[in-house]
């Protein structure tokens, strides 16, 4: 742990230990989605892959999600009872890889699970006109409520990596009020402050954000060929950077007024994590290049929220070279209550 950050709360592990070669934070930051580890993580994910069917979820307001689903009765055993939900990060998709590891962890560990598309990602930009925004929080609550009603018996949980980490959190701050009868909430490297992400992407390793404005631009792209005459992406497809591109988009079609009051709209600094009442996990990383850790002193504390801050990760690493991975054991211990 470094000095100034929030301890572990009573129980928590002393963190993520890994061999010298792989300290550095941006290999770690950089593995989880490295495409050459694509055919192992697929090879190893067959299980998961051969029980999924695409799902869309009614979120009200005429809003729909795509998820899908990997059931343990389409695989032979019995109704599952319990299920976890998994959010991808922002231009992540439900065939992230590392979402792909992990379902399959939790699969074959008992549990079905949900790999949600947040709207507009992967193969989604079809399903609703409107464009994604991180604020658009009411339709992942209301895609978390029509998991429950298709296993009202189960013991749902949600996992997330760094937006959809965010998203993980606001989710569960909001359960009691939508009704929500969630057992466990973890969020890997969550976003805390977007403005100070945004900045930290902008300025950091331009690796990060090239990443980023390319995977931006062909959604765009995507989105723009599913709804034809209703946008014009040009003079934005022509911006290198995000801050940029994220200030015309939101104020032209979310609906903001400026930058920076969409950026506070999703934040979880401050008291927005008050009213958490689910047993909730972050797990960081002092030297994640992406999400200042210092932020995580800036949360509001509620009793049932659980930080473990590790001096090493990177950003939704964690990676020991062991599988699964140090994270993954840490995910199934804390929802499954297994090593």
């Amino acid at each position: 742990m470094t000095d100034g950050l929030p301890r572990p709360a009573a129980g928590a592990t002393a963190g993520f230990a890994p061999l010298p070669w792989l300290r550095s934070a941006h290999l770690q930051s950089v593995l989880p989605s490295l495409p050459l580890r694509r055919p192992f993580v697929r090879h190893r994910a067959r299980p998961l892959l051969a029980a999924s069917q695409p799902v869309v979820l009614d979120c009200g307001e005429g809003v729909r999600l795509l998820a899908h689903h990997a059931s343990r009765e389409r695989d032979g055993a019995g109704p599952a009872r319990r299920v976890v939900v998994m959010i991808h990060g922002w231009e992540g998709s439900a065939d992230s890889l590392y979402l792909l590891s992990l379902g399959q962890q939790l699969f074959v560990s008992g549990a079905d699970v949900y790999r949600l598309n947040l709207r507009d990602h992967g193969a989604s930009h079809h399903l609703n006109p409107e464009l994604f925004h991180s604020c658009r929080i009411r339709e992942v609550v209301g895609a978390v409520q029509g998991v429950q009603r298709r296993h009202p018996d189960a013991r749902l949980s949600l996992a997330g990596f760094s937006l959809g980490g965010n998203f993980v959190l606001r989710v569960a701050a909001r359960a009691r009020e939508a009704g929500l009868e969630l057992e466990q909430a973890v969020a890997i490297c969550p976003v805390l402050d977007p403005r100070r992400t945004l900045a930290a992407l902008e300025t950091g390793w331009a690796l990060y954000r090239r990443y980023f404005v390319l995977k931006w631009r062909r959604s765009l792209r995507l989105k723009q060929q599913a709804w034809p005459g209703r946008f014009d992406f040009e003079d934005v497809l022509q911006l290198d950077s995000l801050s940029e591109m994220t200030d015309r988009l939101v104020c032209r079609y979310g609906g903001f007024r400026s930058l920076e009051e969409y950026l506070a709209g999703y934040a979880i600094v401050g008291a927005a994590l008050g009213p958490l009442a689910v047993p909730s996990r972050i797990i960081a990383a002092a030297d994640d290049p992406i999400i200042p850790a210092e932020d995580l002193g800036r949360l509001a504390r509620p009793s049932r929220l659980e930080i473990s801050c590790s001096a090493f990760g990177g950003h939704c690493g964690f990676f020991d070279g062991r599988a699964p991975s140090w994270l993954e054991r840490e995910v199934l211990r804390t929802i499954l209550g297994r090593d």
